[in-house]
């Protein structure tokens, strides 16, 4: 089975919606997607996810289901050195790296700022949620495995959000999502790939062909949005800090 997982285009926060540039990033991935047989469509319940996949659903005459838990993480901690809320995702590199904890899969969430933030509860929301819509599909996990119950060669497709993105990659591949979260950048409208192998009858193990694969922008000539970035050098005053 082929799990596709998308990133919503370029947004617009504030009206939970996507910017011009993001809607044009939409349409490019749904020439993609609509080329594509896929067996069934997961879409988040938030707007700039909905919007995204609107011209790809509209494009096949299909519908998605919408799964709450699709949406974006919702977990936020507490900046020690601020006092203030932030998401997991946005802390700085020089204060995290060095709990050592944060690159242990079992681990990551027992550091006391994640529990106080009860950031294990939304995770396992999230490990559930995935593994009952790939149970769904056929594959049951048992273990760091799946129970490959009914083999298949299906595509499904998720859209949802860069924050939830890397917690099912987590769960996928036995990676501590805190190493996802910073290790990783998943760009708007970016497509990550992975395919069943089941090299033992019936056991099944899920493999990451492609991260954030952006090649429907850049065979239209359109640039990748800066959105998920952090600035490239410190001295980069137009590009994000903090």
């Amino acid at each position: 089975m082929k799990l596709m997982i998308i990133r919503h285009g370029d947004p617009d926060y504030s009206i939970d919606s996507l910017t011009e540039k993001g809607w044009r990033e939409a349409e490019l991935l749904s020439n993609r997607i609509a080329a594509m047989n896929v067996k069934a469509f997961y879409l988040s319940p938030l707007g700039r996810a909905k919007d995204t996949a609107s011209a790809t659903l509209k494009k096949m005459n299909r519908t998605a289901e919408i799964l709450p838990w699709l949406r974006e993480f919702e977990a936020p901690i507490v900046d020690e050195e601020t006092g203030e809320e932030r998401i997991p995702w946005d802390w700085l590199p020089a204060d995290w790296t060095t709990v050592e904890e944060f690159y242990d899969k079992n681990l990551w969430h027992t550091v006391p700022v994640m529990r106080a933030g009860h950031v294990i509860d939304e995770a396992m929301r999230v490990y559930s949620g995935l593994d009952a819509v790939l149970e769904k599909h056929g594959y049951k996990r048992e273990g760091n495995l799946y129970r490959a119950v009914k083999p298949n060669n299906d595509t499904i497709v998720l859209f949802c959000h860069f924050g939830v993105e890397c917690v099912m990659l987590g769960h996928l591949l036995g990676i501590s999502p805190m190493v996802v979260w910073h290790g990783f950048c998943a760009s708007p409208t970016s497509v990550t790939t992975l395919i069943t192998e089941e090299r033992r009858r019936g056991i099944a193990y899920f493999r990451m062909n492609s991260f954030g694969d952006l090649s429907h922008l850049y065979a239209e000539g359109e640039k990748p949005s800066f959105s998920a970035r952090f600035c490239e050098t410190y001295d980069n005053a137009d590009e994000r800090h903090d």
